[in-house]
């Protein structure tokens, strides 16, 4: 394989990748950014834990979609992350009728 066949392999993968985030980021409350992996969930729990000076976090989530392309699956039942880097946890806006203010 060449690395312009490699490189256009990616691109499908990732642009596939896309749609289907599109499709189903509407089913979840919760989007969970780790320094590894981008999580779409509705139930998560986050513990910071403190071991002989050094804090960890500590992140589980049921029932998540997976940001990754090499995953033949990215709905996944249960996750459990640990890091030592930031966790970045953001609700999702279901308010599909935005509306911006006349001008």
């Amino acid at each position: 394989m060449s690395a312009e066949d490699l490189e256009k392999y990616e691109t499908e993968m990732e642009l596939k990748l896309y749609r289907e985030y599109r499709d189903v980021v509407g089913l979840f409350k919760y989007v969970i950014e780790t320094e590894r992996r981008f999580y779409l969930t509705n139930d998560y729990e986050m513990q910071v834990h403190s071991v002989q000076g050094e804090v960890f976090f500590e992140v589980t989530m049921a029932d998540a979609w997976v940001w990754d392309m090499y995953r033949p699956a990215r709905f996944v039942k249960q996750v459990r992350v640990l890091t030592f880097k930031d966790v970045n946890i953001e609700e999702l806006n279901k308010n599909d009728d935005l509306e911006l203010p006349a001008g």
